[in-house]
């Protein structure tokens, strides 16, 4: 049988050989390590559970006693890749050298788990949240206690700490999301091909500006145009905790 063949666990049973299922250990952290693999190699339109199966080298009706279906799976991916933060000695739960390091560290583990898993990263924005008021891509009770704890330690008011939140969130889910669409996630409207042809002569002849500056135009700075955004960012979150009635929603 290829590797790619569907196992036929009915055929298997009425041969008096074990399913698959039987012969493969399976748990619900394996079927979702498996699916976020699947995804960063194939992109996630290719995702189906007969296709995570024949990964597995398992029927798919056997991985519904892990993950009720493709919609919790799903789930089960974001909380996967979210939670590899937590692995990250980089991030930390509260400050410990102010919020600006707090929040520093923070932005570039989310930027690193994006970049671990471009073509995963989009499901961070799309899948439903904890609750219908969090924001991805800071979308767990758990990570949006630990922020506002942080930055109310160290000064902010329940408004500024709030506002700091959306202006944070807003930031790295427009930036990540379209650097990620770079490595070839699918991010819908904001999905970039990637092609080394260069457009017509004589289509870019009616751009002269875009002819000119078409090199710098394709070089790839997003490490540091990341930076720049967030430091001008911590930038404007100090003037919040300087005036804690400045509402940057």
């Amino acid at each position: 049988m290829s590797e790619h063949q569907q196992p036929d666990a009915d055929a298997r049973v009425v041969a008096g050989e074990p399913a698959p299922s039987e012969r493969v250990p399976l748990s619900r952290e394996r079927i979702v390590g498996s699916a976020v693999e699947f995804i960063d190699e194939f992109g996630l339109p290719a995702l189906t559970m007969r296709r995570l199966g024949e990964r597995l080298g398992v029927e798919a009706m056997s991985l519904y006693r892990y993950v009720p279906g493709r919609e919790d799976l799903l789930d089960a991916v974001v909380e996967h890749i979210i939670d590899e933060m937590r692995h990250d000695d980089d991030v930390l739960d509260a400050p410990t050298a102010g919020w600006q390091d707090f929040l520093q560290r923070l932005a570039h583990g989310v930027r690193r788990v994006a970049l671990a898993h471009p073509k995963c990263f989009p499901l961070v924005a799309s899948r439903p949240a904890q609750a219908p008021w969090l924001r991805p891509p800071l979308r767990s009770l758990e990570w949006v206690e630990a922020f506002l704890n942080g930055l109310e330690s160290e000064g902010f008011d329940d408004a500024a700490a709030v506002g700091a939140y959306r202006a944070f969130t807003s930031f790295l889910l427009g930036h990540l999301l379209l650097e990620v669409a770079t490595h070839g996630a699918d991010v819908g409207p904001l999905d970039v091909v990637e092609t080394d042809e260069e457009p017509p002569g004589e289509t870019l002849a009616e751009f002269p500006t875009v002819r000119r500056l078409r090199r710098p135009l394709s070089e790839d700075h997003a490490a540091v145009e990341f930076e720049d955004a967030l430091e001008e960012l911590l930038a404007r979150m100090a003037l919040i905790q300087a005036n804690q009635h400045v509402d940057l929603a």
